[in-house]
């Protein structure tokens, strides 16, 4: 069977993006989120623009 990646409703907080990839990636969604947090902080560019898009692409579950 085929994972596919989309939203999570069940485990969302804003749009289920976080709890959507870490479904996909088989890892607990606080992983996830604290991850982004750590990116969002550390990262160059534009991590919250990032989520946006990502929120626009991924379809919903």
């Amino acid at each position: 069977m085929k994972k596919k990646l989309t939203k999570s409703k069940e485990n969302a907080v804003i749009s289920g993006v976080c709890s959507g990839l870490a479904d996909y990636l088989g890892v607990d969604p606080t992983l996830v989120r604290v991850g982004y947090l750590i990116f969002t902080f550390l990262g160059s560019g534009s991590p919250i623009l990032l989520y946006i898009l990502l929120a626009w692409i991924i379809p919903d579950a």
